[in-house]
Protein backbone atom coordinates (compact mmCIF):
# COMPACT_ATOMS: atom_id res chain seq x y z
CA UNK A 1 0.00 0.00 0.00
CA UNK A 2 1.33 3.19 -0.80
CA UNK A 3 2.40 6.19 1.61
CA UNK A 4 1.50 10.18 0.35
CA UNK A 5 4.03 11.65 1.96
CA UNK A 6 2.36 15.33 3.30
CA UNK A 7 3.44 18.65 4.24
CA UNK A 8 2.61 19.71 7.91
CA UNK A 9 3.24 23.02 7.76
CA UNK A 10 4.20 25.80 5.19
CA UNK A 11 7.40 25.38 4.45
CA UNK A 12 10.09 25.79 1.71
CA UNK A 13 11.93 22.30 0.24
CA UNK A 14 15.35 22.77 1.06
CA UNK A 15 17.12 19.41 0.31
CA UNK A 16 15.98 16.36 -1.29
CA UNK A 17 17.68 13.45 -0.21
CA UNK A 18 16.47 10.53 -2.48
CA UNK A 19 15.60 9.69 -5.63
CA UNK A 20 12.67 8.24 -7.74
CA UNK A 21 13.36 4.15 -7.12
CA UNK A 22 15.45 4.32 -3.90
CA UNK A 23 14.35 1.98 -0.96
CA UNK A 24 13.86 3.28 2.29
CA UNK A 25 13.36 2.03 5.73
CA UNK A 26 11.22 4.08 8.89
CA UNK A 27 12.71 7.03 9.93
CA UNK A 28 14.79 7.36 6.87
CA UNK A 29 14.85 11.23 5.73
CA UNK A 30 13.15 12.15 2.63
CA UNK A 31 13.12 15.87 2.22
CA UNK A 32 14.51 18.33 4.24
CA UNK A 33 12.33 21.33 4.49
CA UNK A 34 13.21 24.81 5.80
CA UNK A 35 10.65 27.33 7.41
CA UNK A 36 11.42 30.36 10.14
CA UNK A 37 15.21 29.84 9.76
CA UNK A 38 14.94 25.81 10.96
CA UNK A 39 15.65 22.73 9.19
CA UNK A 40 12.98 19.94 9.63
CA UNK A 41 13.48 16.71 8.21
CA UNK A 42 10.53 14.35 6.70
CA UNK A 43 10.82 10.83 7.65
CA UNK A 44 9.95 8.04 5.92
CA UNK A 45 6.46 6.09 8.11
CA UNK A 46 6.44 2.74 6.25
CA UNK A 47 9.45 0.69 4.58
CA UNK A 48 9.20 0.72 0.26
CA UNK A 49 10.35 2.26 -2.32
CA UNK A 50 10.17 5.72 -3.03
CA UNK A 51 7.99 6.20 -6.25
CA UNK A 52 7.09 9.85 -6.65
CA UNK A 53 8.57 12.80 -6.15
CA UNK A 54 6.65 15.67 -6.41
CA UNK A 55 8.78 18.96 -5.12
CA UNK A 56 11.72 20.50 -5.91
CA UNK A 57 14.48 22.24 -4.07
CA UNK A 58 13.05 25.99 -3.77
CA UNK A 59 9.83 25.36 -3.49
CA UNK A 60 7.28 26.84 -1.07
CA UNK A 61 4.66 24.32 -0.50
CA UNK A 62 1.56 24.20 1.97
CA UNK A 63 0.44 22.24 4.87
CA UNK A 64 -1.23 19.09 2.86
CA UNK A 65 1.05 19.14 0.05
CA UNK A 66 2.10 16.25 -1.61
CA UNK A 67 5.80 15.91 -1.21
CA UNK A 68 6.57 12.28 -2.37
CA UNK A 69 4.83 8.39 -2.16
CA UNK A 70 6.27 5.37 -0.78
CA UNK A 71 4.93 2.15 -2.02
Amino acid sequence: MAEDVRAEMVSTVFQIVVTEGDEVAVGDTLVVLESMKMEIPVLAESAGVVSTIAVTVGDVIKQGDLIAVVS
